[in-house]
């Protein structure tokens, strides 16, 4: 059975590198970039990757399945470009797709670290997510951010860790909290749904606590202080921008 790797990127060159290096015993990888004016596509290229562009930005989910189009391995495997693949997972991938059983896709656990500290609490672990799959048989939700997979068939479990850097700076981390906190507010305009300034406070108190008290953040010592304020202040823009937004609707 052959294994296709897709991953979608923009301005990856410092994480890219390490990230296809650890599928290289893939059969296939393809890189869809949109737009990147750094050497992602250089560096991609030079690791044996099949680089497609795109002019636009559709959002994460259409993204995702505009690469997953491009592939022809019998087996997907989705990456993003700051995650990589360990030795003992890419063993158990692979015994995986050759007997996998009555499974069309497999979920795995992830690994991230937040500002240089592995997170073990705080909701971040253990991740299980859905990023192996069959060709034809799973596909991306069209969801702009926090996008998942749709699978048609039997979801299996893999045991070993897929490694995930999120965030390497705190100007990464407010970075991404405003571009989430625009894209997510986007989603729920689109929906129907409505803000107002003390929904966002409420809003924002909760995903503290649930982060950090409920979710155990303070066993991740001062990084588990940060990422659940972090949490907070996304969720109290999101909700604020949606507020926004609907009053000049108005």
């Amino acid at each position: 059975m052959s294994v296709s790797v897709v991953v979608i990127t923009r301005n990856e060159e410092a994480a890219v590198g390490r990230c296809l290096e650890s599928v290289a015993w893939a059969d296939e990888i393809v890189v869809l970039d949109s737009g990147s004016s750094d050497r992602t596509t250089e560096i991609a290229r030079a690791l044996g990757a099949r680089v497609q562009e795109s002019d636009d930005w559709p959002g994460f989910g259409p993204q995702k399945n505009r690469a997953l189009a491009l592939a022809t391995g019998d087996w997907i495997l989705s990456l993003d470009a700051d995650e990589w693949v360990t030795e003992p997972l890419a063993r158990e991938i692979r015994a995986a797709v050759a007997n996998p059983g009555a499974h069309d896709a497999f979920e795995l656990p992830r690994s991230s670290s937040f500002c240089g500290r592995e997170m073990r609490h705080s909701g971040w672990w253990p991740d299980y997510i859905v990023r192996l799959f069959r060709r034809g048989r799973a596909r991306f939700s069209d969801d702009l951010v926090h996008e998942r997979v749709i699978v048609d068939g039997s979801v299996g479990r893999l045991t070993e860790p897929l490694r995930h850097e999120s965030f390497v700076s705190l100007e990464q981390v407010v970075d991404k909290m405003n571009r989430y906190s625009t894209a997510g507010a986007e989603m729920r305009l689109s929906r129907g749904k409505r803000g107002s300034v003390g929904g966002a406070v409420v809003h924002g108190v909760w995903a503290f606590l649930r982060t950090y008290v409920l979710r155990a953040g303070f066993l991740d010592g001062r990084e588990g202080f940060v990422l659940a304020v972090a949490n907070a202040e996304g969720t109290y823009y999101r909700y604020l921008k949606i507020w926004l937004a609907g009053r000049r609707m108005r």
